[in-house]
């Protein structure tokens, strides 16, 4: 799809299970300037003194022109109207490890920010989901006698990745890259997916690339060790490894799992948390059907953010599939009693990544609220950043 270089800001996100789409039309520069705006099925097109911005639709998306309606003027937005479209609601998530495919292929495990190869050439038999963190205190509704799995913890085998929430576990071998880091004593309990092994924390006992020093993961046995997804690519050996901009993969990785996790468990409330323990962000899913088409995204605020660049470059004129959340940091002893009831709550459902990694998602999170119509990007005291985006933009 493609936008005109000059012209009014355009933004326009379509919902594809409501099929209606919100569209807001930027304010010009000088009061009182004339606006003419031309829709059709296909295409928006602008028309001021100043330029023209046309926007073309993906193929899956049409307007009704017809249907426009709800016209009103938001100060500091420009217009505001409503429109039903045509939508086909094929936007399927990706799995973030399809078990079908990658079983039974040898796949190199690749830092993502580098590009370091981290265990190469591994033989997957098993690729299987870890249970979910409760699943142990319903064993007693389902079995008639003492608990069998009691004391025994999911170890990964050789040729074995389990797939937690936000991270792989994988087993060790003794020819991989890593040096083994002294373990402090192993408790062991119910294993799940976010709850498999109860270490006393040391400092070394962090899986840290030897290129660019970015922790990848933490070891939780003698042989087994967490990789977060947040960190790892893994590609199928004869791959060569793809270079995504640090930004997108974290905001792509991260909204996946709120998707999935929203979908399996029916829950949408999320607090994400360092692997310190401490919650930095507190998140709500508002809905994941959403398709934004936007042009002459203004971003001068935030490019001094090396993080955010490579995506700013890409994001004049672009339409992506995205995930609409509320979010809320937790830093600097800021909501201490809102994160004290999420994390008291039994129905928040707690992602763990490295803490750097938690405050790149905060970042994020702030960079796209920042790029919303002002008046989109509040409900009550949470902030919306809608452009969370879980898959590759539509072209």
């Amino acid at each position: 799809m493609g936008a005109a270089a000059a012209g009014t800001r355009v933004f326009l996100e379509v919902r594809r299970r409501l099929q209606s789409a919100l569209l807001v039309l930027g304010e010009p520069k000088e009061g009182g300037m004339s606006m003419d705006i031309s829709i059709t099925p296909c295409s928006l097109q602008v028309k001021t003194p100043e330029g023209c911005t046309e926007l073309q639709l993906p193929a899956e998306v049409r307007l009704v022109p017809s249907s426009c309606g709800g016209l009103r003027y938001v100060p500091g937005d420009g217009l505001h109207l409503r429109l039903q479209v045509r939508a086909e609601s094929n936007a399927k998530l990706v799995s973030m490890f399809n078990q079908s495919s990658q079983a039974q292929e040898c796949c190199t495990f690749y830092c993502q920010s580098c590009g370091e190869v981290i265990i190469r050439d591994r033989e997957l038999i098993r690729v299987l989901p870890l249970p979910s963190e409760n699943w142990g205190a319903l064993v007693e509704e389902w079995c008639c006698h003492p608990d069998p799995f009691a004391n025994k913890p999911l170890h990964p085998q050789e040729n074995d990745c389990f797939i937690g929430d936000s991270f792989f576990l994988v087993n060790l071998r003794s020819d991989l890259w890593q040096p083994r880091p002294e373990l402090a004593p192993v408790e062991t309990c119910c294993p799940s997916s976010e709850n498999h092994f109860k270490l006393k924390p040391k400092a070394n006992t962090k899986v840290i690339c030897k290129r660019c020093k970015v922790m990848l993961g933490e070891t939780m046995s003698s042989e087994t060790t967490k990789l977060y997804m947040t960190e790892i690519i893994i590609q199928p050996s004869e791959r060569n490894f793809p270079i995504i901009p640090r930004s997108q993969f974290v905001q792509s990785v991260i909204a996946q799992c709120l998707v999935e996790l929203s979908t399996a468990r029916s829950t949408f409330r999320f607090t994400v948390q360092g692997h310190d323990g401490k919650v930095y962000i507190l998140l709500w899913i508002l809905n994941s059907d959403s398709l934004v088409i936007e042009s002459l995204r203004s971003s001068k605020s935030i490019k001094k953010f090396s993080l955010l660049e490579d995506v700013l470059k890409a994001d004049s004129g672009s339409a992506w599939n995205a995930v609409k959340v509320l979010y809320q940091p937790c830093i600097k002893s800021r909501n201490e009693k809102l994160s004290s009831a999420w994390e008291s709550d039994i129905s928040i459902h707690s992602l763990t990544l490295p803490s750097a990694t938690c405050l790149e998602l905060l970042l994020i999170l702030s960079r796209n609220n920042a790029t919303l119509p002002p008046s989109l990007r509040y409900m009550n005291s949470f902030q919306v950043p809608i452009n969370f985006s879980y898959r590759a933009r539509v072209t």
